[in-house]
């Protein structure tokens, strides 16, 4: 239940032809608390109940659980969410051992195009494919979470 991931911006949009799949994910938060984020999410007609607790100091990882709930829960929950829901389409690229997912956002996030591999250990090595840029692990403003209550469009 330890997620252990790293986070970097995309340069191009070569991933998307690299891609085996791509889903439209529509999320909502319940608390965005630093301590803890519940999020809603509908994952194509697949709904989840995430929480998140806080990342550790170097941002690569912190406790997470997931559990799969029903469309019609999910809808009914994701209408109490906090202002601000998350409208993206995430990417599935296969590098190396690895799997990225590519999460290109619309609404008020627009422009903004986020990479993030997961590891089973903090030292992990991984093949970097040459779409991706800067990484930005452990920097909070590129949390959904924190998307959701300041927008990209606002930066």
């Amino acid at each position: 239940m330890i997620e252990i991931e790293r986070k970097f911006l995309v340069d191009s949009n070569d991933f998307k032809s690299e891609a085996f799949k791509n889903t439209r994910i529509i999320q909502g938060f319940l608390s965005t608390d630093k301590k803890r984020t519940v999020r809603i999410r509908l994952k194509g007609n697949i709904g989840y109940i995430t929480i998140k607790g806080i990342s550790s100091k170097n941002g690569l990882s912190r406790f997470e659980w997931e559990k799969e709930i029903s469309k019609t829960e999910t809808e009914a929950l994701l209408k109490l969410c906090k202002k601000g829901m998350i409208d993206k389409v995430r990417y599935e690229v296969k590098v190396g051992n690895h799997t990225f997912e590519i999460d290109e956002f619309y609404g008020d996030n627009k422009g903004l195009v986020i990479a993030e591999v997961e590891l089973t250990s903090e030292n992990e090595s991984f093949s970097k494919p040459n779409w991706l840029g800067k990484e930005v692990t452990g920097d909070n403003k590129y949390y959904n979470s924190q998307l959701s209550k300041t927008p990209y469009n606002k930066w």
